[in-house]
């Protein structure tokens, strides 16, 4: 029993002695890799300046001169010979490295615009359904009405909603046309409805569903609210390098001291993700009443757009 504890003994000493020159030979490892990789990087003119100090202290009565001419010697070589394919290795690696970090924000970014563009469901839809289906009796003309003016409105929705990217001017205004020909029939005469954007503007980048957004925040918080109802008007214009996009009612207002609801919050977050702090959402109350909302983007027309017929 004691030769076998002596011999155990004697196992676990030998076994942490060739542990320890394991480590002693996997961080004489790490160094020397550290040190080449700093050898083939570092400027010429720095690396002079460290071979200078330290010909200064070889002089130094403390100093090895000849270890130190042989450590000056051996990393000029291996900075002439293996410091370039090196360093083109690292910068490789580093370049590689970055373009993946860039595909991964780049895909973070595309599945946090997806979910944010999948909130935007057409909340209306039901109410639209059912008024058809209470008009088929009692006014079949206008049911028929609103029911065309449904599928326009869903023919130029779903591509966009599903697309990846933004969309343009016009065709936002087209979507939009089609739901405010559904809301004219809900309302009937308590809604009016007046859009100007000049022609050349309706080829610029736009994102998708947020002037929609903005007419329904109109009509449910402002002109809804109101007894007589009231109207919308949307306008483009351009001022330098920017787009700007406004709808107006002249409801019953907007409270500026309320925070955003789901969809005000969603073009800011979609504006934030797509222009940073190039573009941005203003709410304003006019002296006149009502509600102006602005939406201003970097001004992207398609240069090309009126080059085909």
């Amino acid at each position: 029993m004691k030769k076998r504890g002596l011999a155990k003994a004697g196992y676990d000493n030998a076994k942490s002695l060739l542990d320890i020159i394991r480590e002693i030979g996997e961080t004489a490892t790490s160094m020397w890799w550290r040190f080449f990789d700093w050898l083939a990087q570092v400027e010429w003119r720095k690396l002079m300046m460290v071979w200078l100090l330290l010909l200064l202290f070889g002089l130094t009565p403390f100093g090895l001169p000849k270890q130190t001419v042989a450590f000056i010697a051996l990393s000029l070589g291996l900075k002439v010979l293996a410091g370039g394919k090196r360093k083109a290795e690292l910068e490789a690696h580093h370049a590689t490295s970055h373009a993946d970090e860039e595909g991964m924000e780049r895909r973070l970014i595309e599945a946090r615009m997806a979910a944010l563009q999948a909130q935007v469901e057409p909340h209306f839809l039901f109410n639209t359904l059912a008024l058809i289906g209470q008009l088929i009796e009692t006014d079949p003309p206008q049911a028929a009405r609103i029911h065309q003016n449904l599928i326009d409105y869903l023919r130029a929705t779903l591509p966009q909603m599903r697309a990846k990217g933004s969309g343009t001017l016009g065709r936002q205004i087209d979507m939009s046309r089609a739901y405010l020909a559904i809301m004219q029939a809900r309302m009937g005469s308590r809604l009016a409805v007046s859009i100007d954007v000049q022609p050349e503007m309706l080829s610029a980048t736009f994102p998708v569903m947020m002037l929609q957004i903005l007419i329904e925040n109109a009509i449910k918080h402002g002109l809804e609210p109101k007894i007589e109802g009231g109207r919308i008007d949307i306008r483009a214009s351009v001022d330098g390098a920017m787009l700007q996009v406004d709808v107006m009612d002249d409801g019953i207002g907007f409270n500026l001291h309320a925070g955003d609801g789901i969809g005000l919050a969603n073009v800011r977050e979609r504006l934030r993700i797509l222009y940073g702090n190039r573009a941005q959402l203003v709410i304003e109350a006019p002296l006149t009443g009502g509600t102006r909302a602005s939406i201003r983007i970097p001004y992207a027309p398609d240069i090309f757009a009126g080059s085909s017929k």
